[in-house]
């Protein structure tokens, strides 16, 4: 089961306007997208232990990176 959940997040200013900018560039891009892209590589660069359920954690945030990257939706296998 694929869910998703809503965030509401206060980021400075100037972020928003780089964004803002780079959406208005790239119009098959969308703030969820930048945001689950930016998360779950965040995610993937700063891993923890290399226990069982951590890299279960570990092989979804890849994959879901990896699904937002090419504009496939998060949990198609297609």
């Amino acid at each position: 089961m694929n869910s998703t959940v809503s965030l509401l997040v206060e980021i400075p200013e100037v972020l928003h306007e780089s964004l803002r900018t780079y959406l208005e560039m790239r119009p098959d891009w969308d703030q969820d997208r930048v945001f689950t892209a930016a998360l779950s590589l965040f995610l993937l660069q700063n891993r923890g232990t290399e226990s069982s359920p951590e890299k279960l954690y570990q092989r979804q945030a890849s994959r879901i990176y990896l699904d937002t990257m090419f504009k496939r939706p998060v949990g198609q296998n297609n």
